[in-house]
């Protein structure tokens, strides 16, 4: 199991919970970017820059994700491409992306920018909020949780 982190758009408050938690479970960790990053030294965190090109972060992490391993993103298409890969997708949010739910969540994601495009709304979601840190934390402890206790089954 690893976790990869779609570093670009990533929150640095999210990833601080995710080197706490790789730490804590000696979990390897990779953030992928498109731009050179600073990260703080963390035994288990390795930086993994890709090229400007266009989703170049995204075929990235998607070429390189395995069954079991979990990916923090806010992209729902690159959600989708990983979790046909057998991995789990989470948001900055806390909303867990797996085979059950991910076809919807992309039809929506799909929906509203439709109407984006169209006019008929406008704007994105709101920044993220310590509400929102504490329950990526929360939902991200519960999938490691999960993860070890299958790891351990096998």
């Amino acid at each position: 199991m690893r976790i990869w982190v779609d570093a670009d758009g990533c929150p640095t408050a999210i990833k601080q919970v995710v080197f706490r938690a790789s730490d804590r479970l000696r979990v390897p960790t990779f953030l992928v970017a498109n731009v050179p990053m600073a990260v703080p030294r963390w035994p288990l965190v390795t930086p993994v820059h890709v090229s400007h090109a266009f989703d170049a972060a995204d075929d990235h992490i998607a070429a390189s994700v395995g069954p079991g391993d979990i990916v923090v993103t806010a992209d729902v298409p690159l959600a989708a491409r990983v979790v046909e890969k057998g991995a789990v997708a989470i948001d900055p949010r806390g909303t867990v992306y797996d085979e059950q739910s991910v076809g919807q969540r992309l039809a929506v994601r799909n929906l509203m920018q439709e109407l984006r495009s169209g006019g008929y709304i406008q704007g994105g979601p709101a920044p993220i909020g310590t509400g929102d840190k504490g329950r990526f934390a929360a939902a991200l402890d519960r999938l490691l949780t999960r993860k070890l206790k299958e790891r351990s089954a096998q």
